[in-house]
């Protein structure tokens, strides 16, 4: 799994403090939101040339550490 934590990061002043890939202000949401449309890794690329394969799979590996949590949170 990609080591997110030095890829992401949180600002509050920059998208209300959601996190987003380094020196961009591109959210996981916003990846998270491309893929779930059907976008590929390749097309978000394409898209967003600032983005690399590994952020996008540091914002999969961030989605899938936060549901953990939560999963055993409860």
């Amino acid at each position: 799994m990609v080591d997110y934590k030095s890829i992401l990061t949180r600002n509050p002043n920059k998208r209300f403090g959601r996190p987003c890939v380094r020196h961009t202000r591109i959210t996981v949401f916003d990846v998270l939101g491309w893929l779930s449309t059907g976008m590929s890794f390749e097309e978000i690329i394409y898209d967003f040339p600032e983005l690399t394969l590994t952020d996008i799979k540091a914002c999969l590996a961030y989605a899938a550490d936060r549901e953990h949590k939560l999963e055993h949170a409860s």
